[in-house]
Parts: structure tokens; C-alpha cells; sequence
């Protein structure tokens, strides 16, 4: 079990909407924390406490995601929404797990974790920046005429 990288976030995360990008942001940041605390042998209370802090935090950061998909009426909402659910599964599983056996939190689970959301950015989210953009254009176009 070798030491993981932080990651910081970078443009290349970015879905356009400045409120979603601030969430992930703090999601990035929140990770980095818990790799800090991990690889520094904080007490393990400490560290389910920030994954707890993880997993409400991606709830706000999905749902405010969801909020602007839904407005748009966009068309893969429903599996894209689903995909968000997984990763709460995860994340609680995860904690359920710690509370069994303090050993079961690894780096290598924390990165999975942080993997699957910046997979789940990079390959799904990516997906619907086109389509709030042309949406966009619609409703200003409209707005000159």
C-alpha cells in the first residue's frame, strides 16, 4: 500500500455551472484532507468523521447537480442521477465498514472513492456540458428576440 497523490482540482474538472464547480472543489478538498489524515495516522474517529462529512456533502453537491439537470429537462437524468446514488452506497458501506473494523480504511479504499468521483466527472458530467450550453443559447437567443 504505497502513499496517494492529492489531487487539486484542475479546469479540465469543470462543468460550466460555477455552483456545481465550488462543490467539487470542496469535494476534491475533502479528500485531500482525508489522505493527509490517513497518511498521518490520525485517529480513525476522526477520519469517519470526514468521510461522514464526504458522504453529506456529496448529497448537496449531487442534488444541486440534479436540480439544474432536471430544470433543463436533460435526457440522460434519471441514469445519471443513479450514478450518484452508487457512489452514497459506497461511501456508506465504507463507514458502516470502518465501525466493524478500523483497519478496513486504506488508502488504497480512499482512492478508489475519490476515483470513482473524478471517473464519474471526467466520463459522465462531461456529457451534459453540452447540453446546458446549447440550452443556454436557446434561452438567450430568446431573450434578444
Amino acid at each position: 500500500m504505497g502513499n496517494i497523490e492529492k489531487i487539486e482540482w484542475e479546469k479540465k474538472y469543470s462543468v460550466d455551472v460555477e455552483e456545481i464547480d465550488i462543490h467539487q472543489k470542496k469535494m476534491f478538498e475533502l479528500f485531500n484532507q482525508l489522505i493527509d489524515m490517513k497518511s498521518s495516522k490520525t485517529d480513525i474517529k476522526d477520519c469517519v468523521n470526514v468521510i461522514t462529512e464526504i458522504n453529506e456533502y456529496s448529497k448537496l453537491y449531487f442534488s444541486t447537480e440534479e436540480k439544474y439537470l432536471k430544470k433543463k429537462g436533460y435526457p440522460d437524468f434519471h441514469s445519471h442521477a443513479k450514478a450518484h446514488r452508487q457512489f452514497a452506497k459506497i461511501s456508506i458501506s465504507l463507514r458502516r465498514e470502518i465501525s466493524e473494523n478500523e483497519d478496513s480504511l486504506t488508502l488504497d479504499v480512499i482512492e478508489e472513492m475519490r476515483n470513482w468521483l473524478i471517473n464519474h466527472i471526467l466520463t459522465r458530467d462531461t456529457l451534459y456540458i453540452p447540453f446546458l450550453r446549447i440550452n443556454q443559447y436557446i434561452e438567450d437567443s430568446k431573450k434578444k428576440n
